[in-house]
């Protein structure tokens, strides 16, 4: 049973290829998925020591390399959105998602992975996890603030998620060419795309495309603890599609957690998990490097159960 670790674990202490690489090495993993906040030199770095060590990088996510006109701290995967109504900032997505593509087949990389853009709307999931954490739940002003949350962004939502189909197109013609497979992630904010239903559209329409399922467990977790989603519904609707995990654990709603401590019932993936099935653990820096190997050996546990 293989894992990947991504290198949102280390990345945000140092921009050294070598070094973000080799400490993931020494921890006895083979296997790497590439975040977004790496340079085009340090991914370069990266290369030369995986080349070198003999070790895989099983997927980027999406933009890998980060954009070069723009700095670091601001390059996050929706720093241009897939989904924008602006046509020149879906362009230049579309062409940055195209770069990392290119660099996913340079490492041989299985998948890339996508955020799809967002509806253009104040987004509540912050405040609505506040609210959730200080146990009113189940109190009007939650109960509200949810419903009109999630009527706003189907108001909304039309044109923003045309323009993600538009993008989808077009890149999903280039990974067919390139054999590199696009991991549809489910999102963390709301008002992101897609929703639930909005996954139907898309597979129905690139399937069989390079376009697949990529399940970020603390993410769903987080979104059916909210009443967002029915508990399990992502993975029962799209489980036939899915192409890899971002595993990591929540703790009051706070994700990124390493895997063998926290709220989530890893169980409930088993049945989903095919032979190849890629499956990145997520944990950020908050995870100790002891933290890491215990979730290795906790999630080998949970898989060959």
């Amino acid at each position: 049973m293989e894992f990947s670790l991504s290198t949102a674990w280390n990345a945000d202490k140092t921009q050294n290829g070598r070094q973000i690489a080799e400490e993931i090495s020494n921890l006895g993993l083979k296997n790497l998925e590439l975040n977004f906040s790496l340079s085009e030199k340090t991914v370069e770095e990266i290369f030369q020591f995986c080349t070198e060590k003999g070790l895989t990088v099983t997927s980027l996510h999406n933009y890998c390399p980060y954009p070069k006109e723009l700095k670091r701290e601001i390059a996050l995967p929706d720093c241009f959105s897939l989904s924008s109504a602006d046509e020149n900032e879906r362009k230049k997505a579309v062409e940055y998602t195209k770069i990392t593509l290119a660099t996913a087949k340079k490492f041989s990389a299985q998948a890339v992975v996508l955020h799809s853009g967002r509806v253009e709307m104040e987004d509540k999931t912050r405040k609505l996890i506040a609210l959730y954490n200080d146990g009113k739940s189940k109190n009007s002003i939650f109960l509200d603030m949810r419903e009109d949350f999630v009527q706003e962004r189907k108001k909304k939502s039309s044109d923003y998620f045309n323009q993600i189909l538009k993008s989808l197109n077009e890149l999903s013609a280039l990974a067919v060419k390139t054999d590199i497979m696009l991991g549809i992630e489910n999102r963390f904010y709301y008002r992101e795309i897609p929703s639930i239903d909005e996954f139907a559209v898309i597979f129905h329409k690139f399937n069989a495309k390079n376009v697949g399922y990529w399940h970020d467990v603390g993410h769903a977790f987080i979104h059916e603890q909210l009443g967002l989603m029915n508990e399990g519904g992502l993975l029962q609707n799209y489980g036939k599609f899915l192409i890899g995990f971002h595993l990591h654990n929540v703790k009051n709603l706070d994700d990124h957690q390493a895997p063998a401590s926290g709220d989530f019932d890893f169980y409930k993936l088993k049945s989903f998990v095919k032979p190849d099935t890629i499956k990145v653990i997520e944990a950020h820096s908050k995870a100790s490097p002891q933290d890491v190997k215990d979730s290795v050996k906790f999630l080998e546990e949970v898989f060959r159960a």
